[in-house]
C-alpha cells in the first residue's frame, strides 16, 4: 500500500526515477547515513556494488520498522565521484528496479570531496512513511 501522493506542478516535464515533491502522513522512518558495507564493515567493489548494498542496508533498516520500498517518500544521495556516478548509471539504474521497483521518492544526488568512511563511494539517507494504523 502506498502511503503518499506524487507531487507534479502542472506545466513540469516528467522527471524520470525520481519525484519532484511528495505529499505523505503517517508514522515517520528516517535513516541514518547508509554506506555500501556489510554486516562485518567489508565494503563491496566500485560504485554499482556498493550502491547495492546501500539499498540492502536501507531495506534492512526498513524492515526493521514494518516497511518497505513502497513506503520511501525521500532519498538524499551523497557521492564522491560525479563522473563514476554518471558511467555507472546503467548498472545502478537495474539495481534499483531489482531492489525498489517502480518507487520513486523524491530524491537529490549531491557530490562531496569525501566521506567519513574512507573507502565509500556514497552514502545514502533515507525517509519513508507508513500509514497510521
Amino acid at each position: 500500500m502506498t502511503v503518499h501522493q506524487t507531487l507534479l506542478p502542472p506545466g513540469w516535464p516528467r522527471p524520470k526515477g525520481y519525484a519532484n515533491g511528495i505529499a505523505a502522513s503517517g508514522r515517520m522512518i528516517f535513516t541514518g547515513g547508509l554506506v555500501g558495507w556489510d554486516a562485518e564493515e567489508r565494503f563491496a567493489t566500485g560504485l554499482a556494488g556498493q550502491f547495492r548494498q546501500v539499498l540492502q542496508n536501507m531495506l534492512a533498516v526498513l524492515n526493521e520498522a514494518g516497511a518497505g520500498p513502497e513506503h520511501l517518500v525521500r532519498l538524499t544521495w551523497y557521492i564522491t565521484d560525479r563522473d563514476d556516478y554518471i558511467a555507472s548509471l546503467p548498472a545502478i539504474g537495474t539495481v534499483y528496479r531489482e531492489l525498489i521497483g517502480k518507487n520513486f521518492p523524491a530524491m537529490a544526488v549531491v557530490q562531496v570531496a569525501a566521506l567519513v568512511e574512507a573507502a565509500a563511494l556514497m552514502e545514502i539517507e533515507a525517509t519513508a512513511v507508513l500509514p497510521e494504523a
